[in-house]
C-alpha cells in the first residue's frame, strides 16, 4: 500500500485533474487521498459546484477519499492554503507521497526555489521592494533575482510552481517524511481562455458554465446547480459597509494599507467588480482583494489562520479509500459528521461552528437557495 495526497479546489474537476491522478497512480500510488476546499476557493470566490457534487467527480475520476480543507485555509494566500492542507495530510499518520501539478516537474528545481524564496523573504531587498508598494510575489521574485540565477527566478514565476513550493516549504517546516512529487502541467495555463493546448484551464470551464455552454467534452458532467457569487453581492456590500474602519484590519491578510482602501473604496463601489477596481493597486493582486471582501464578509480575521484545523472532514471515500482510513493513524478526530466533530473539543466546536455558518451563507448563491443546515444534512459520498 502506498498512499499518495493531492491537495485541490477541482472548481470544477476536469481533464487535467484526472491526468494527474492517472499519473500519480502510474508513479507507484495504489491509493489517493485529495484534500479539498470546501465551498469557498482560493481565488475568493463561491465555488462553481458544492463540495459534494464535486467529491463524487473526484472519487469516479481517480481519487480514492476526499477530505475538506476548511474555509480559513481555502481562503488563504498560497503559504496559509498550504500549510492547512499540509497539517491535515501529515495528520492522516500514513500518506507516503504528496503529488501536486506544477509548471516545473523537477522536484529538486522546485526545493531550490523554496530555499531560495525562504532566504529572500528575509533579505532587505524584499522588505525595501514591499516598503515601495509591491505586491507580496513580485517583491520575492525580485529579491531572489538579487542572489540566484535566472533558471530558480523562473520556477517561482508560475502560480502552480508558487503552490507546489508552498507544498514544500510546509512539509519542511513541520519535518514531515512525506515525498513530494511533481506532475508537469499539461494544456492551457492557469486562468487562461484558451482552448487550443489540451487541458484547458477551470477558469475556461466556469466562464462556459455561467454562459450555459456545452462543456462536456472538457470534464467530466456535473448535473447540479451553480453557484455564483453575483447572487451574494448585495449581501456582501451590504456587510462591508457597516463596518467600522478598525474592523477592516483585522481581516486576513488586509495589512499594508488593503483594510483602509477597502473601507474608502465599498463607500463608493455599487457592485462587487466596482469595489475590485478601487481597491485595486500594484500591491494588491486582484485574488488578493477578492479573498479579503469575502473574509470581511465572513468574519474570518486574521487571528483564526494561526490555528491548526482541529479535525478532519471525510467527504466522500470508495473502497480504497476505507482502507486508507483503516491503515491510517490519525492525530486528529475524523469522521463524515459535522456533528459529531462538533463533540470532540472546544476548537472542534468553533470550527465547526464557522463551517456551518459559511456553508448557510454558500447555500444563497444559488439560483434557488437552500434552507439552513445544509452542513448537517448533507450525506457524504459512498461508493463501492
Amino acid at each position: 500500500m502506498k498512499t499518495a495526497a493531492v491537495i485541490c479546489e477541482y472548481n470544477p474537476f476536469h481533464n487535467g485533474h484526472k491526468y494527474q491522478l492517472e499519473q500519480t497512480r502510474a508513479a507507484g500510488a495504489t491509493h489517493i487521498v485529495a484534500v479539498m476546499s470546501g465551498n469557498f476557493t482560493q481565488r475568493g470566490d463561491v465555488a462553481i459546484f458544492d463540495k459534494y457534487a464535486r467529491a463524487r467527480a473526484a472519487l469516479e475520476n481517480g481519487a480514492d477519499l476526499v477530505l475538506e480543507l476548511p474555509t480559513r485555509f481555502s481562503l488563504s494566500a498560497a503559504e496559509g492554503f498550504a500549510r492547512g492542507a499540509v497539517q491535515i495530510i501529515e495528520a492522516l499518520g500514513c500518506v507516503d507521497i504528496l503529488s501536486f501539478g506544477a509548471e516545473c516537474g523537477d522536484v529538486a528545481a522546485l526545493k531550490e526555489a523554496a530555499g531560495a524564496s525562504e532566504y529572500a523573504l528575509h533579505t532587505e531587498e524584499f522588505q525595501e521592494l514591499m516598503r515601495k508598494g509591491n505586491s507580496f510575489p513580485a517583491a520575492l521574485q525580485e529579491a531572489v533575482k538579487a542572489y540566484y540565477t535566472d533558471d530558480v527566478c523562473e520556477v517561482l514565476s508560475s502560480p502552480n510552481n508558487t503552490l507546489a513550493v508552498e507544498y514544500i516549504k510546509a512539509l519542511d517546516d513541520i519535518g514531515s517524511m512525506i515525498q513530494p512529487y511533481a506532475v508537469q502541467r499539461s494544456g492551457a495555463a492557469h486562468d487562461s481562455e484558451d482552448e487550443d493546448k489540451g487541458y484547458v484551464s477551470a477558469s475556461l470551464i466556469r466562464k462556459k458554465i455561467a454562459a450555459g455552454e456545452d462543456w462536456s467534452e472538457l470534464a467530466p458532467m456535473i448535473n447540479e446547480p451553480a453557484a455564483d457569487i453575483k447572487r451574494l453581492e448585495r449581501a456582501i456590500l451590504a456587510k462591508l459597509r457597516t463596518m467600522r474602519s478598525a474592523e477592516f484590519e483585522n481581516i486576513y491578510d488586509a495589512a499594508q494599507g488593503l483594510g483602509e482602501r477597502l473601507y474608502k473604496a465599498v463607500r463608493k463601489a455599487a457592485t462587487l467588480e466596482e469595489l475590485y477596481f478601487l481597491t485595486k493597486t500594484k500591491r494588491y493582486t486582484l485574488a488578493r482583494i477578492r479573498r479579503a471582501v469575502l473574509c470581511a464578509f465572513l468574519d474570518i480575521d486574521k487571528r483564526t489562520l494561526n490555528e491548526p484545523p482541529a479535525y478532519i472532514r471525510i467527504l466522500g471515500m470508495n473502497s480504497r479509500g476505507r482502507e486508507i482510513l483503516g491503515a491510517a493513524q490519525c492525530g486528529l478526530p475524523i469522521d463524515t459528521s459535522l456533528k459529531a466533530l462538533m463533540k470532540q473539543s472546544r476548537d472542534a466546536h468553533r470550527q465547526g461552528a464557522a463551517e456551518e455558518r459559511f456553508g448557510d451563507v454558500y447555500s444563497l448563491a444559488f439560483e434557488k437557495p437552500r434552507q439552513c443546515g445544509y452542513e448537517f444534512t448533507a450525506k457524504p459520498v459512498i461508493l463501492d
